[in-house]
């Protein structure tokens, strides 16, 4: 849940996000899920030359699985407010599912 309330603190912001399959789109972040599905308005492919079909494009959805990078401003990113939700993240107790073992 913490990248997913990162990412929703940079609703609004510009950011590029590079696919598994080397495209890289530059757009405005205007929503993302607990998937990590990313909406981009306002987009434009970093190489135009390579992808030129993507031109017509003005937005799109991204499947989270298929991102492989991130890129962010660096004036959006609180690494204060980060590292404090990682800690209480990293403090809370486990429930007892998945990744608890018990013998």
């Amino acid at each position: 849940m913490l990248f997913y309330s990162f990412f929703k603190t940079l609703i609004g912001h510009q950011v590029t996000v590079e696919l598994k399959n080397d495209l890289a789109i530059t757009g405005v972040l205007t929503s993302v899920d607990q998937f990590l599905n990313i909406k981009l308005d306002d987009i434009r492919v970093v190489d135009d030359a390579k992808y030129p079909h993507m031109m017509a494009v003005k937005n799109c959805f991204i499947r989270g699985s298929v991102v492989r990078y991130v890129q962010l401003p660096a004036s959006a990113v609180d690494t204060a407010l980060l590292q404090d939700a990682a800690r209480r993240e990293a403090q809370q107790p486990t429930t007892g599912g998945a990744h608890s073992i018990s013998r």
